[in-house]
Protein backbone atom coordinates (compact mmCIF):
# COMPACT_ATOMS: atom_id res chain seq x y z
CA UNK A 1 0.00 0.00 0.00
CA UNK A 2 3.20 2.53 -0.24
CA UNK A 3 2.23 4.02 -3.63
CA UNK A 4 -1.16 4.29 -3.06
CA UNK A 5 -1.64 7.55 -2.11
CA UNK A 6 -0.11 9.38 -5.04
CA UNK A 7 -2.14 7.21 -6.88
CA UNK A 8 -5.11 8.05 -4.73
CA UNK A 9 -4.30 12.18 -5.68
CA UNK A 10 -4.35 11.56 -8.94
CA UNK A 11 -7.69 9.53 -8.56
CA UNK A 12 -9.14 12.32 -6.19
CA UNK A 13 -8.73 14.76 -8.90
CA UNK A 14 -10.44 12.85 -11.79
CA UNK A 15 -12.91 11.51 -9.36
CA UNK A 16 -14.29 15.20 -9.10
CA UNK A 17 -14.29 15.73 -12.43
CA UNK A 18 -16.46 12.64 -13.03
CA UNK A 19 -18.22 13.08 -10.74
CA UNK A 20 -19.85 16.06 -11.43
CA UNK A 21 -20.30 15.17 -15.10
CA UNK A 22 -22.13 12.36 -13.76
CA UNK A 23 -24.61 14.02 -11.17
CA UNK A 24 -25.61 16.85 -13.94
CA UNK A 25 -26.25 13.41 -16.33
CA UNK A 26 -28.27 11.34 -14.15
CA UNK A 27 -29.79 13.47 -11.46
CA UNK A 28 -33.09 13.70 -12.75
CA UNK A 29 -33.38 9.96 -13.69
CA UNK A 30 -32.74 8.03 -10.54
CA UNK A 31 -34.70 6.30 -8.18
CA UNK A 32 -33.99 7.56 -4.72
CA UNK A 33 -35.19 8.66 -1.81
CA UNK A 34 -35.83 12.38 -1.22
CA UNK A 35 -35.99 14.55 1.58
CA UNK A 36 -39.11 15.65 0.26
CA UNK A 37 -40.58 11.82 0.88
CA UNK A 38 -43.11 11.52 3.47
CA UNK A 39 -41.01 10.66 7.10
CA UNK A 40 -43.26 9.05 8.72
CA UNK A 41 -42.15 5.80 9.88
CA UNK A 42 -43.40 2.95 7.62
CA UNK A 43 -43.31 -0.87 7.87
CA UNK A 44 -41.12 -1.83 4.38
CA UNK A 45 -42.58 -5.36 3.19
CA UNK A 46 -39.79 -7.53 3.36
CA UNK A 47 -41.89 -10.47 1.15
CA UNK A 48 -39.98 -12.82 -1.44
CA UNK A 49 -41.53 -12.83 -4.84
CA UNK A 50 -41.70 -15.49 -7.80
CA UNK A 51 -41.41 -14.92 -10.74
CA UNK A 52 -41.45 -16.89 -14.16
CA UNK A 53 -39.23 -15.63 -17.23
CA UNK A 54 -40.18 -17.85 -20.84
CA UNK A 55 -37.37 -17.95 -22.83
CA UNK A 56 -37.01 -19.16 -26.16
CA UNK A 57 -34.36 -22.15 -24.56
CA UNK A 58 -37.09 -22.78 -22.04
CA UNK A 59 -38.63 -21.69 -18.44
CA UNK A 60 -36.52 -20.07 -15.38
CA UNK A 61 -38.45 -19.46 -12.17
CA UNK A 62 -36.47 -16.78 -9.84
CA UNK A 63 -36.90 -15.84 -6.11
CA UNK A 64 -37.01 -12.10 -5.64
CA UNK A 65 -35.52 -11.02 -2.46
CA UNK A 66 -37.87 -9.09 0.00
CA UNK A 67 -34.73 -7.66 2.22
CA UNK A 68 -33.92 -5.91 -1.05
CA UNK A 69 -37.24 -4.43 -2.05
CA UNK A 70 -36.28 -1.59 -3.86
CA UNK A 71 -35.10 -4.13 -6.97
CA UNK A 72 -38.00 -6.20 -5.95
CA UNK A 73 -40.12 -4.22 -6.29
CA UNK A 74 -38.90 -2.46 -9.97
CA UNK A 75 -38.54 -5.67 -11.50
CA UNK A 76 -41.99 -6.43 -10.44
CA UNK A 77 -43.10 -3.40 -12.27
CA UNK A 78 -41.18 -4.07 -15.68
CA UNK A 79 -42.70 -7.03 -15.17
CA UNK A 80 -46.49 -6.35 -15.12
CA UNK A 81 -45.36 -3.97 -17.98
CA UNK A 82 -43.92 -6.23 -19.91
CA UNK A 83 -40.90 -4.48 -20.70
CA UNK A 84 -38.70 -7.73 -20.56
CA UNK A 85 -40.77 -9.58 -23.30
CA UNK A 86 -38.74 -9.74 -26.80
CA UNK A 87 -35.52 -8.50 -24.79
CA UNK A 88 -32.51 -10.50 -25.44
CA UNK A 89 -29.73 -12.45 -23.31
CA UNK A 90 -27.05 -9.68 -25.06
CA UNK A 91 -24.25 -10.51 -22.42
CA UNK A 92 -23.71 -14.29 -22.12
CA UNK A 93 -19.97 -15.15 -20.74
CA UNK A 94 -18.77 -18.58 -20.24
CA UNK A 95 -18.58 -19.49 -16.80
CA UNK A 96 -19.45 -15.94 -15.84
CA UNK A 97 -22.71 -15.14 -16.24
CA UNK A 98 -25.37 -14.12 -18.83
CA UNK A 99 -27.09 -10.84 -18.83
CA UNK A 100 -30.03 -9.06 -20.15
CA UNK A 101 -32.50 -6.46 -19.71
CA UNK A 102 -31.60 -3.90 -22.15
CA UNK A 103 -34.73 -2.10 -24.14
CA UNK A 104 -32.25 -1.84 -27.11
CA UNK A 105 -31.99 -5.02 -27.68
CA UNK A 106 -35.16 -6.02 -29.05
CA UNK A 107 -35.72 -6.96 -32.77
CA UNK A 108 -32.02 -5.89 -32.36
CA UNK A 109 -30.13 -6.36 -35.77
CA UNK A 110 -27.11 -8.32 -36.27
CA UNK A 111 -23.82 -5.99 -34.88
CA UNK A 112 -25.55 -4.00 -32.83
CA UNK A 113 -23.56 -2.43 -29.88
CA UNK A 114 -25.99 -3.40 -26.86
CA UNK A 115 -25.48 -3.27 -22.90
CA UNK A 116 -26.25 1.01 -22.72
CA UNK A 117 -30.20 0.62 -23.06
CA UNK A 118 -32.58 1.06 -19.69
CA UNK A 119 -35.99 2.85 -18.45
CA UNK A 120 -34.46 5.87 -18.18
CA UNK A 121 -33.63 5.67 -13.98
CA UNK A 122 -31.06 3.87 -11.49
CA UNK A 123 -31.75 1.60 -8.46
CA UNK A 124 -30.16 2.58 -5.09
CA UNK A 125 -27.68 -0.45 -4.20
CA UNK A 126 -29.24 -2.43 -1.92
CA UNK A 127 -26.41 -4.53 -1.52
CA UNK A 128 -27.01 -7.41 1.55
CA UNK A 129 -23.52 -8.87 2.35
CA UNK A 130 -22.45 -11.54 3.09
CA UNK A 131 -26.16 -12.71 3.29
CA UNK A 132 -26.67 -12.36 -0.50
CA UNK A 133 -23.26 -13.73 -2.55
CA UNK A 134 -22.30 -14.21 -6.39
CA UNK A 135 -23.22 -18.10 -6.16
CA UNK A 136 -23.90 -20.31 -9.13
CA UNK A 137 -27.65 -18.71 -9.55
CA UNK A 138 -27.74 -15.28 -7.92
CA UNK A 139 -29.37 -12.97 -9.69
CA UNK A 140 -28.03 -9.62 -9.29
CA UNK A 141 -28.43 -5.92 -10.85
CA UNK A 142 -25.92 -4.87 -13.90
CA UNK A 143 -24.53 -1.54 -13.29
CA UNK A 144 -22.16 1.23 -14.20
CA UNK A 145 -18.42 1.01 -13.10
CA UNK A 146 -17.03 2.58 -10.04
CA UNK A 147 -15.47 5.54 -11.75
CA UNK A 148 -18.99 7.18 -13.02
CA UNK A 149 -21.06 5.54 -10.32
CA UNK A 150 -19.37 5.03 -6.66
CA UNK A 151 -22.30 5.02 -5.16
CA UNK A 152 -22.74 1.60 -7.07
CA UNK A 153 -26.69 2.20 -8.16
CA UNK A 154 -27.59 0.07 -10.27
CA UNK A 155 -29.12 -0.01 -13.52
CA UNK A 156 -33.14 0.19 -13.76
CA UNK A 157 -33.77 -3.27 -15.65
CA UNK A 158 -30.36 -5.03 -16.73
CA UNK A 159 -29.73 -7.91 -14.27
CA UNK A 160 -27.58 -11.03 -15.08
CA UNK A 161 -27.89 -14.57 -13.45
CA UNK A 162 -24.31 -16.27 -12.51
CA UNK A 163 -22.95 -19.40 -13.44
CA UNK A 164 -19.21 -18.46 -12.61
CA UNK A 165 -17.16 -22.00 -11.77
CA UNK A 166 -16.03 -24.04 -9.01
CA UNK A 167 -12.84 -22.79 -7.07
CA UNK A 168 -10.17 -25.25 -4.86
CA UNK A 169 -9.39 -24.88 -1.32
CA UNK A 170 -5.94 -22.87 -2.36
CA UNK A 171 -7.91 -20.90 -4.93
CA UNK A 172 -10.45 -19.72 -2.10
CA UNK A 173 -7.33 -18.18 0.23
CA UNK A 174 -6.20 -16.68 -2.26
CA UNK A 175 -9.39 -14.59 -2.98
CA UNK A 176 -9.88 -14.44 0.34
CA UNK A 177 -6.18 -11.96 0.46
CA UNK A 178 -7.27 -10.34 -2.51
CA UNK A 179 -10.40 -9.50 -0.38
CA UNK A 180 -8.65 -8.72 2.51
CA UNK A 181 -6.38 -6.13 0.23
CA UNK A 182 -9.48 -4.54 -1.33
CA UNK A 183 -11.43 -4.42 2.06
CA UNK A 184 -7.92 -1.96 2.99
CA UNK A 185 -8.17 -0.40 -0.41
CA UNK A 186 -11.56 1.08 0.46
CA UNK A 187 -11.01 1.78 4.15
CA UNK A 188 -7.65 3.95 3.07
CA UNK A 189 -9.50 5.63 -0.16
CA UNK A 190 -12.57 6.56 2.49
CA UNK A 191 -9.90 7.99 4.94
CA UNK A 192 -7.95 9.55 2.32
CA UNK A 193 -10.79 11.51 1.13
CA UNK A 194 -11.35 13.02 4.15
CA UNK A 195 -7.81 14.73 3.80
CA UNK A 196 -8.77 15.99 0.70
CA UNK A 197 -7.90 19.48 0.94
CA UNK A 198 -5.00 19.10 2.51
CA UNK A 199 -3.79 16.07 0.29
CA UNK A 200 -4.12 18.73 -2.36
CA UNK A 201 -2.40 21.84 -0.84
CA UNK A 202 0.32 19.40 0.10
CA UNK A 203 0.70 17.67 -3.65
CA UNK A 204 0.14 21.52 -4.64
CA UNK A 205 3.35 22.52 -2.62
CA UNK A 206 5.09 19.43 -3.46
CA UNK A 207 5.46 18.73 0.32
CA UNK A 208 6.36 14.94 -0.09
CA UNK A 209 7.28 14.71 3.57
CA UNK A 210 3.86 16.10 4.23
CA UNK A 211 2.56 13.58 1.94
CA UNK A 212 4.58 10.69 3.34
CA UNK A 213 3.46 11.31 7.14
CA UNK A 214 -0.51 11.34 6.09
CA UNK A 215 0.11 8.21 4.51
CA UNK A 216 2.08 6.48 7.01
CA UNK A 217 -0.61 7.42 9.45
CA UNK A 218 -3.80 6.56 7.21
CA UNK A 219 -2.09 2.99 6.54
CA UNK A 220 -2.05 2.49 10.65
CA UNK A 221 -5.97 3.24 10.96
CA UNK A 222 -6.56 1.20 8.11
CA UNK A 223 -4.77 -1.88 9.68
CA UNK A 224 -6.29 -1.08 12.89
CA UNK A 225 -9.91 -0.74 11.80
CA UNK A 226 -9.54 -4.06 9.45
CA UNK A 227 -8.73 -6.10 12.34
CA UNK A 228 -11.67 -5.11 14.12
CA UNK A 229 -13.63 -6.62 11.07
CA UNK A 230 -10.97 -9.44 8.89
CA UNK A 231 -12.42 -9.88 5.45
CA UNK A 232 -13.06 -13.72 4.63
CA UNK A 233 -15.33 -15.58 3.01
CA UNK A 234 -18.59 -16.93 5.64
CA UNK A 235 -18.30 -21.31 5.33
CA UNK A 236 -22.03 -20.78 3.78
CA UNK A 237 -19.95 -18.52 1.02
CA UNK A 238 -17.10 -21.43 1.28
CA UNK A 239 -19.06 -24.29 1.02
CA UNK A 240 -20.84 -22.78 -2.27
CA UNK A 241 -17.98 -21.61 -3.97
CA UNK A 242 -16.73 -25.13 -3.56
CA UNK A 243 -19.32 -26.71 -5.34
CA UNK A 244 -21.46 -25.45 -7.31
CA UNK A 245 -19.40 -22.40 -8.09
CA UNK A 246 -19.56 -18.64 -8.31
CA UNK A 247 -18.09 -15.58 -9.22
CA UNK A 248 -16.58 -14.51 -5.44
CA UNK A 249 -15.28 -11.02 -7.12
CA UNK A 250 -17.84 -9.50 -7.43
CA UNK A 251 -19.20 -9.98 -3.97
CA UNK A 252 -19.84 -7.08 -1.99
CA UNK A 253 -19.75 -4.65 -5.29
CA UNK A 254 -23.57 -5.05 -6.77
CA UNK A 255 -26.70 -5.77 -5.79
CA UNK A 256 -27.87 -9.16 -5.68
CA UNK A 257 -31.40 -9.31 -5.37
CA UNK A 258 -32.35 -13.20 -5.91
CA UNK A 259 -31.90 -16.39 -7.36
CA UNK A 260 -32.79 -19.12 -9.41
CA UNK A 261 -35.09 -22.14 -7.98
CA UNK A 262 -35.35 -23.88 -11.29
CA UNK A 263 -34.28 -23.86 -14.76
CA UNK A 264 -30.52 -23.79 -14.22
CA UNK A 265 -30.40 -26.33 -16.81
CA UNK A 266 -31.69 -23.26 -18.97
CA UNK A 267 -29.14 -21.17 -18.11
CA UNK A 268 -26.42 -23.81 -18.14
CA UNK A 269 -27.87 -23.88 -22.09
CA UNK A 270 -27.47 -20.34 -22.67
CA UNK A 271 -24.06 -19.85 -21.22
CA UNK A 272 -23.02 -22.57 -23.40
CA UNK A 273 -24.27 -20.50 -26.71
CA UNK A 274 -21.78 -20.08 -29.44
CA UNK A 275 -20.80 -15.88 -28.68
CA UNK A 276 -19.40 -13.24 -30.80
CA UNK A 277 -16.77 -10.68 -30.23
CA UNK A 278 -19.10 -8.65 -28.07
CA UNK A 279 -20.28 -11.57 -25.99
CA UNK A 280 -23.42 -11.73 -27.93
CA UNK A 281 -25.14 -14.94 -28.75
CA UNK A 282 -24.89 -15.71 -32.45
CA UNK A 283 -28.40 -16.92 -32.38
CA UNK A 284 -30.95 -14.26 -30.77
CA UNK A 285 -31.77 -15.77 -27.15
CA UNK A 286 -35.18 -14.16 -26.28
CA UNK A 287 -37.23 -13.50 -22.86
CA UNK A 288 -40.23 -14.53 -24.40
CA UNK A 289 -42.85 -13.43 -21.23
CA UNK A 290 -42.02 -13.33 -17.85
CA UNK A 291 -44.81 -13.03 -14.97
CA UNK A 292 -45.11 -12.81 -11.21
CA UNK A 293 -46.58 -16.27 -9.96
CA UNK A 294 -49.64 -16.00 -7.31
Amino acid sequence: MRKTLFLLTTLLCSLASCNANSSAKDSSNEISNNSKNNTAMTTVDTTDVMVDIKTSLGDIRVLLYGDTPKHRDNFLKLVNEDFYNGTLFHRVINEFMIQAGDPDSKNAPAGKMLGSGGPGYQIDAEIVYPKHFHKRGALAAARQGDQVNPEKKSSGSQFYIVTGKVYNEGQIKQMEGQLAMRQKQAIFNNLALQYRDSIMNMRKNRDQMGLQNLQNELIAKTEAEAAKNPASFTEEQRQAYSTVGGTPHLDNDYTVFGEIVSGMDVVAKIEKAATNAQDRPEEDIKIISAKIVK
